[in-house]
């Protein structure tokens, strides 16, 4: 109203609000006929609203509550009927609109090793201030990797469109493990399948580790607490080989070895999409696509400081102790109650 108070056209006005002459045409009309209150928005068609911002915050004090007795956890229907007045498409709109996932999960695993800050500043270090004349290997072991033959592979239409799944049924034809040594320096990798993963066999893969790298070098090993790893036998051949220095991880922190985060890509590009008739097609598959990585290593760059840890951690522990009061504390196991004679 004030552009056409200038004397400014129907398409002059539409043109320079980014609307239509139609819309333009209509306020003048209005304005035209019934001035100042023809501006007013008129009364809306239709029925007022059903659900309001107030069912949403229903909806979520129904999340709060325990799920009914038999159920793991809520469902779109579950909560419909907890409600009784709300219809159930409602309630997936409101869930959606509010991003919450009803079938989302999302785990954690945290430590409760005593030492942790130690362990973690002893791994940390290694990785950010590597020591001279030395070597820094994450060494760990895959096990129990399986070979499955599926039925039907992962289809894929012509001109690579869509990549389809691959058929439920499949057939094991049997486990391999993995062990595998990350160089820090370079990023290559030293791998070697086995059948079982006892002392034995990681002895052996520790033999093998003596020959690649030089004698003269220290080798700083960041492994895992696995009992493997400990054993009276394994300790005396560490003793004879004092340049094997061991570095172990915090419990239940293995997102602190490098080598986990390998193995993630050997998954992803050459285990879980494949089809494997036997286990050693599935330690070629492995051994090809060691060959490959090692072709072009891409070293692990650690950047989070133990601070950067140690801080996070506590924001973790803190977050959970709101929503689940005590869930941070340790277990402690039941003991059996000794029989009395």
């Amino acid at each position: 109203m004030l552009e056409a108070a200038e004397g400014s056209g129907t398409r002059e006005i539409a043109r320079e609000l980014d609307t239509t002459p139609t819309t333009v045409s209509l306020w003048r009309g209005r304005f035209a006929r019934q001035r100042l209150d023809g501006l007013e928005d008129l009364p809306r068609s239709g029925a007022p609203p059903i659900y309001t911002a107030v069912t949403d915050r229903r909806i979520r004090a129904v999340l709060d509550q325990p799920p009914p007795k038999g159920f793991a956890r809520w469902s779109g229907p579950l909560i419909a009927e907890a409600l009784g007045d709300v219809d159930v498409q409602y309630v997936w709109r409101s869930l959606r609109k509010q991003k919450i996932d009803l079938g989302g999960r999302k785990s954690w695993c945290e430590s409760n090793d005593p030492q942790f800050a130690a362990k973690a500043a002893d791994v940390v270090g290694l990785y950010m201030a590597p020591p001279k004349n030395a070597i820094v290997i994450c060494v760990d072991e895959k096990p129990s990797i399986q070979a499955l033959e599926r039925a039907q592979g992962y289809l894929k239409l012509p001109n690579g469109r869509t990549l389809t799944g691959h058929s439920h049924d499949y057939k094991r034809n049997g486990t391999t493990t993995l062990f595998a040594a990350l160089n820090m320096l370079d990023g290559k990798v030293i791998g070697q399948c086995q059948n079982r993963h006892r002392h034995q066999e990681w002895l052996k893969f520790m033999r093998r580790l003596d020959r690649e790298f030089p004698p003269d070098l220290t080798l700083h090993m960041v492994m895992d607490n696995y009992g493997t790893h400990k054993t009276p036998v394994v300790k005396a051949w560490m003793a004879k080989h004092p340049r094997f220095i061991c570095h172990f991880i915090p419990t239940s922190s293995s997102w602190l070895n490098m080598v986990e985060r390998w193995f993630r890509k050997l998954t992803d590009k050459a285990i879980r999409r494949g089809v494997f008739v036997s286990v050693p097609d599935l330690e070629k598959s492995i051994a090809d696509y060691l060959a490959a990585w090692n072709e072009k290593p891409r070293p692990f760059i650690w950047t989070a400081t133990v601070g950067d840890i140690v801080a996070k951690l506590a924001r973790a522990r803190e977050k959970l102790e709101t929503i689940k009061p005590g869930c941070t504390q340790p277990r402690q196991r039941k003991t059996k109650p000794t029989a009395t004679v």
